[in-house]
């Protein structure tokens, strides 16, 4: 991610859960990658990457479905505010490990520990990734899926979530004080398929996930919140050889 997410996410860490749209996304998110992925007794052996975490909401919801989770995200903030979380007595999850990188090479040595048995695994590979809402944030997606292909085992899957690039009102799902760091209003069927294939997935898939109601400012820059738009969510996976 860009210096501009960074800062706007570290600056956000702490109030991030407070935020309804975020909590009923992610909600929403996760119910969608259950319905894509297998029943318990084979989702329960699976190894996961969830890249760009921020504070966990989703880390946290598939946990407990899986083997282990290893959570990324490139802002230090974001990534306290899971590690806080993590440490707190009351949290009965366990096979969570934060990790603070912006991710680039499959082979980071930070990716090496195994949740599970907190040892680690030299060229750890993964069975599958999420990235919920992270899209939008990055300049440029070739690489960013030539790395997702590249930490995944044969047979895994990468499986992402955001909202659609439906039209100019796409625009609308960010308030014009939360530009920076922004990318693309959205993410487009064909161009991400497109992307997917490009980067060496199989059995690539681009449909509907979801909808989501939220306010939009009544004008472009008011900081009025008013009407509600309805903003549809694309879930996108492919499957690597």
């Amino acid at each position: 991610m860009t210096t501009a997410n960074n800062t706007r996410f570290n600056a956000e860490a702490l109030s991030w859960d407070t935020n309804p749209d975020v909590l009923l996304a992610t909600t929403l998110a996760h119910k969608a990658y259950l319905s894509h992925l297998p029943p318990p007794p084979t989702l329960s052996t699976y190894n996961v990457l969830d890249l760009g975490c921020g504070t966990g909401l989703l880390s946290l919801a598939l946990a407990p479905s899986v083997r282990s989770l290893t959570a990324v995200d490139a802002a230090d903030g974001m990534i306290a505010a899971l590690q806080s979380k993590l440490a707190s007595p009351s949290n009965p999850i366990k096979n969570v490990h934060p990790v603070c990188t912006l991710l680039t090479d499959p082979d980071d040595p930070l990716l090496a520990l195994d949740p599970a048995t907190q040892t680690p695994v030299p060229n750890r590979r993964f069975d599958l990734v999420v990235s919920h809402l992270v899209l939008h944030h990055i300049p440029d997606l070739p690489p960013l899926f030539q790395t997702i292909h590249g930490c995944l085992a044969p047979g895994g899957r990468v499986m992402v979530t955001d909202f659609e690039d439906f039209g100019p009102g796409a625009r609308q799902f960010h308030p014009e004080a939360k530009m920076d760091g922004v990318e693309r209003h959205g993410i487009r069927r064909e161009e991400i398929r497109r992307v997917l294939e490009e980067a060496g997935f199989v059995d690539v898939k681009v449909e509907t996930a979801f909808e989501m109601a939220k306010k939009v400012e009544t004008e472009p820059g008011s900081g009025v919140m008013g009407p509600e738009v309805v903003f549809p969510f694309l879930i996108c996976e492919g499957t690597r050889r």
